[in-house]
């Protein structure tokens, strides 16, 4: 059975195009996660806020982060996808975040394969509102979870999410080679 982290290549071309794993779907609360020992998407928790995903959530696959976790991204959806969703995506922006002490930054991409997206190049191409639903939901989403803390950070631009699918595609790297 494939391991979506680990037999999954990064990208067609990361950190330009890469591969995002959908674990949470665009309007649920329901948290899931990838388990890669069983391999499959499993329910995490149901999160304690009333917030819900403001868009598709997962992760880019042969990655591994400052937060000791396969690295974080969010592709912007018009429609749910399903968890187990593999979404060719590029990255636009990088949402800086801590998350109880620990960097907990997230890629913020658009599908490739999606019309709608294909004049978004930048952080600075979504809209206001956008970025304000993102940040929001990161913001309170763990507000209700006794003894959580989250600072979002603010955004930077795709170049700073290149470099970070780089550092992240290192660190997997020099953790699992």
């Amino acid at each position: 059975m494939t391991n979506l982290w680990e037999d999954l290549e990064t990208g067609p071309n990361p950190p330009e195009e890469i591969y995002a794993v959908v674990e949470c779907l665009k309007g649920e609360r329901n948290k899931y996660e990838y388990d890669k020992d069983i391999p499959g998407v499993v329910l995490d928790r149901v999160l304690h806020s009333n917030v819900h995903y403001p868009s598709d959530y997962g992760f880019i696959p042969r990655s591994y982060y400052d937060d000791e976790d396969p690295f974080d991204v969010m592709v912007l959806v018009e429609d749910q996808t399903f968890p187990g969703c593999v979404v060719e995506a590029r990255p636009v922006g990088l949402m800086k975040m801590d998350d109880d002490g620990e960097q907990d930054d997230k890629v913020i991409a658009v599908p490739v394969e999606d019309p709608r997206y294909d004049h978004i190049e930048d952080v600075e191409d979504l809209t206001q509102q956008t970025k304000d639903e993102i940040d929001e939901f990161f913001s309170s989403y763990k507000n209700l979870e006794e003894g959580k803390e989250v600072e979002t950070q603010g955004w930077e631009d795709r170049e700073a999410a290149y470099d970070a699918i780089e550092h992240a595609q290192e660190l997997y790297e020099e953790e699992f080679a």
